[in-house]
């Protein structure tokens, strides 16, 4: 069994134009590569010494730390050959870099939740909390070590939440993506080495199915806007959903924490609590209505312009997290039941006003445009978001097909 390991420059540079340190492992002429972790200039490199030249700042220490990789891969060779284990090269280096913690999954999942807690995002614990114990039940315990999640076991998994939890496609694909998650963060955190990670090509694929996305068109929001002789908190809840919408489907807990000392120079000026990004808003006529209906109940200027949160207590997210969750249920029940005398036979939701005013901007407001109103990093996002609302093109290619 001819087996080595080598010090190597590989001839791949990153977008610096720098080449990565890596270490060459050799079983009958097959080769795999494990990555130092270090980039050089390549004249930095002593192509006939296998070394870092003086050249590179970093050389005496980049020297030490590449003599001990080497030494520990030639250790780890050498106890392979003792023990004359028939393997490949990409399996001998899974055996020389196993992971020295003894942290196991669910171990490293309640570190992921107490973080969760610290850092007050309580609604993300209460769903990741969910989606763990459905792992745990699929396990029987909470004995499960991140080697045994492997492609198999994630197959299984998701036939296991489909079927037997009965979840949908989506659901068991959240689940999915919270797996991928922790294995991320382990990797990051040396607990477990990256050979063993599960997902990406050829291996298993995290891919969402289509939703469809409906909103309210205009005129079914002209009717709701029209709307009369509704009770007291009917109507609040439909202030709140236009409110939403008028600010390009602002989520709910953002209206919910809007001050009335953000609204100054004829503008909203708020955080969004998904992102922490800034936005300012013009204040819409419509809007200045709303605004009207509850200037009688501030009591100062920094005040929440709606109710919901003016008795919680902002030191406690759990108090946060019940009170958003327990306003955003009344809202959606009311809705329903302002839905059903508009006589529109669409669910309308607080969620729905995000998707009423995509299904409305349409492909009339520039893409650039629209990504800065809902404030999303990437303007793929944004044209993926507003691909659920445009239909022009394929229905004008539908008549000119049909209507001859």
């Amino acid at each position: 069994m001819s087996m080595s390991a080598k010090l190597i420059l590989r001839k791949k540079p990153n977008s610096k134009g720098q080449y990565p340190l890596a270490i060459r492992i050799t079983k009958d002429r097959r080769s795999t590569y494990k990555h130092i972790g270090h980039y050089i200039d390549l004249e930095d490199w002593d192509d006939k010494n296998l070394k870092v030249k003086k050249s590179n700042p970093e050389a005496e220490s980049l020297n030490t730390l590449i003599a001990s990789k080497l030494s520990e891969a030639r250790k780890g060779l050498i106890s392979l050959q003792t023990d004359n284990k028939a393997v490949t090269a990409r399996q001998i280096k899974k055996e020389i870099y196993k992971p020295t913690s003894s942290l196991t999954f669910f171990d490293f999942a309640d570190e992921h939740l107490e973080a969760l807690e610290a850092e007050k995002k309580i609604n993300r614990h209460s769903t990741d909390s969910a989606w763990l114990s459905y792992i745990e039940k699929y396990c029987s315990g909470r004995h499960l070590t991140f080697q045994e999640i492997d492609n198999r076991f994630l197959k299984k998994f998701k036939a296991y939440l489909i079927g037997s939890s009965s979840l949908t496609e989506t659901t068991a694909m959240n689940v999915m993506v919270l797996i991928r998650l922790l294995f991320n963060q382990a990797i990051k955190h040396k607990v477990i080495s990256k050979e063993i990670y599960p997902f990406g090509k050829d291996k298993f694929k995290i891919k969402f199915p289509e939703t469809n996305k409906t909103g309210l068109s205009c005129k079914e929001i002209k009717v709701l806007e029209n709307l009369t002789q509704l009770t007291q908190m009917e109507r609040h809840s439909l202030n709140v959903w236009l409110f939403s919408f008028y600010f390009a489907g602002m989520r709910v807990s953002d209206v919910l924490f809007t001050r009335w000392s953000q609204i100054y120079d004829n503008r909203l000026h708020y955080r969004m609590g998904k992102n922490s990004k800034l936005l300012s808003l013009k204040i819409p006529v419509k809007v200045e209505g709303i605004l009207l209906q509850y200037i009688d109940d501030r009591v100062k200027n920094d005040d929440f312009i709606f109710p919901e949160m003016k008795k919680a207590d902002l030191t406690d997210a759990k108090d946060i997290y019940r009170k958003k969750k327990v306003a955003n249920k009344k809202f959606n029940d009311h809705l329903k039941k302002i839905a059903k005398r508009a006589g529109i036979q669409k669910k309308v939701t607080m969620h729905i006003a995000r998707h009423s005013f995509g299904n409305i901007a349409g492909d009339n407001i520039h893409p650039l445009m629209l990504q800065k109103l809902y404030r999303h990093s990437d303007l793929k996002t944004t044209i993926n978001y507003q691909s659920n609302f445009i239909h022009r093109d394929a229905d004008n290619a539908l008549d000119e097909v049909i209507n001859f």
